[in-house]
């Protein structure tokens, strides 16, 4: 199973490969952040904690979560 994790120091985001669905939920949420044609493709600099725990929050197949 590949699981990523990228850390700003105040949030971590998990990202879970296998559980992927590719809804595009956390692109459409949050652009600046998810970019999936990047590497790496969470840019987690890129915007407020807040706002990315909101994004994250919103993924349905649970493939992103908060640490």
């Amino acid at each position: 199973m590949k699981t990523k994790e990228y850390s700003n120091g105040d949030v971590t985001v998990i990202w879970e490969a296998s559980k992927c669905i590719h809804s595009g939920n956390c692109v459409r949420n949050l652009p600046e952040v998810f970019q999936p044609k990047e590497r790496p493709w969470i840019k987690i600099d890129a915007a407020e904690s807040k706002a990315i725990v909101d994004a994250v929050n919103k993924c349905p197949s649970g493939a992103l979560r908060i640490k």
